[in-house]
């Protein structure tokens, strides 16, 4: 059932629908991850890396509330549980306990990188059926992909 009807074809907001989902439990992954760490993360450049990561997390929270919304106006349910994000995220597990500062920031070099190639994969997918979610998903790469440089220069 769905209860906002969209402008685009059932086939359009199927492909657009997958491709915000997607992005969604990568976004909230990446939040939790990057909060994770945060916490968690000890070592001399401590003080760095702990602010860096907050930066992250505020920036994949509010890209999540965005793509959540664009999905609800498409007639798409967002679904941000949990569950779903432990089930489909492209972000690989965090250790448990402290974290050193040098494996915090490859944990997120690696963990920005994965996201990032979901991210263009989907951009490619929503070129045709949907400009505006693709514009969406680009600027959102663009800020993910600036977290990444960051965290690889801080990685030598």
């Amino acid at each position: 059932m769905s209860v906002v009807k969209s402008t685009l074809s059932e086939a359009d907001r199927t492909i657009v629908g997958n491709a915000l989902q997607g992005a969604l439990v990568d976004l909230v992954d990446l939040s939790l991850v990057a909060k994770q760490v945060h916490w968690n993360v000890v070592g001399p450049r401590f003080r760095s890396v702990h602010l860096q990561l907050d930066e992250v997390v505020d920036t994949a929270r509010q890209h999540a509330d965005t793509v959540a919304e664009r999905s609800s106006a498409i007639g798409v349910p967002p679904d941000g549980r949990a569950a779903t994000v432990a089930k489909t995220s492209g972000i690989g597990e965090v250790p448990d306990g402290w974290v050193k500062d040098g494996d915090a920031v490859q944990t997120l070099v690696t963990g920005l990188a994965a996201i990032i190639e979901r991210m263009r994969e989907r951009i490619g997918a929503t070129a045709d059926p949907d400009p505006v979610s693709q514009d969406i998903l680009i600027g959102l790469t663009a800020d993910l992909e600036k977290h990444h440089w960051m965290f690889q220069a801080e990685s030598h």
